[in-house]
């Protein structure tokens, strides 16, 4: 019995979510925004989303923001998470055209000598403006197949509808679970690994510590340990708002022979990067994230 109505309900909720995507495909991005700025102010002012982890995040950081400063700092940080969110809810819908449009790559041609080398690559970026058109650009702006690692959802139907929605530009999604999986099966395919490497990780035992905005943190190991064991590239992306609804992508470097660099040494730029990017606009990273959950064991 338990198992049906579980499964009446996630028709149900799959059912009202497909409907909210398609209302919001056919409503134009200038009223969607209108409806973003109403739910900045819901998040902000009436749920109050993790509005304490916000604040402790900002306050132990080191980021120079006065007292005066920090109130409208926040405001642009729930801006910049209900934009994330509607369009996210978009991108289920938006064109070929109005991706390529919308998210643009800067210097693509950063890739093309890996590619003539049929050389993998692994692109890392963090929760920096909207990441989530990434996955549909990528392959429309690169030579490459894109391979994107997300977290499944609960809802089955849900899952699938996510996937499908992914793959209508090239891309395919691949669970968390089966990261190392999917490393062996790309491995005679050129392929862009997409990686947002700032969650916290889940085991700190295997973390990598770096000094980051002023504090201990850990990082995923991951992104190095793929990169290292395949000698794959690796490429730091920086997403910046031109202005609403507009993104630009700026490729670098991190590690071009990681077999060559020592460990520990592709997380620390990659941390460096990010941290730059943080700090010259703070208001487009995530910080309702729990970052700084975890601390280093003594030794």
């Amino acid at each position: 019995m338990k198992k049906i109505f579980k499964k009446i309900t996630n028709i149900l909720t799959s059912g009202l979510f497909i409907f909210f995507v398609g209302l919001f495909g056919i409503i134009p991005f200038r009223l969607l925004y209108l409806f973003s700025d109403f739910l900045a102010f819901l998040l902000r002012r009436v749920f109050k989303y993790r509005l304490q982890v916000i604040h402790k995040n900002i306050s132990l950081s080191n980021l120079k923001v006065k007292d005066e400063e920090k109130k409208e700092l926040i405001k642009k940080i729930y801006a910049n998470l209900s934009d994330v969110i509607v369009e996210g809810i978009k991108s289920f819908t938006m064109s070929r055209s109005s991706v390529l449009k919308r998210h643009k790559v800067r210097n693509p041609e950063i890739v093309d000598p890996f590619f003539a080398e049929q050389k993998s690559l692994i692109l890392v970026t963090g929760h920096i403006c909207n990441w989530e058109w990434g996955s549909l650009s990528a392959g429309l702006q690169t030579p490459y197949h894109i391979l994107g690692f997300y977290k499944p959802l609960k809802n089955p139907y849900v899952d699938r509808f996510l996937r499908w929605s992914r793959s209508r530009f090239g891309t395919t999604l691949a669970s968390i679970k089966e990261t190392s999986l999917s490393f062996k099966q790309q491995k005679t395919i050129p392929t862009l690994f997409l990686m947002a490497a700032d969650q916290s990780p889940s085991k700190p035992v295997f973390a990598y510590w770096i000094d980051f905005l002023g504090r201990d943190t850990a990082f995923l190991h991951g992104p190095e340990k793929h990169a290292k064991s395949n000698n794959y590239p690796v490429i730091f992306t920086d997403i910046e708002r031109v202005k609403r609804g507009y993104y630009e992508m700026t490729l670098s470097v991190l590690a071009d022979k990681p077999n060559e660099i020592p460990d520990g040494e592709i997380t620390l730029r990659y941390a460096k990067n990010l941290e730059k990017v943080i700090s010259e606009k703070p208001e487009k990273w995530l910080w309702s994230h729990k970052r700084w959950k975890h601390q280093r064991r003594a030794e």
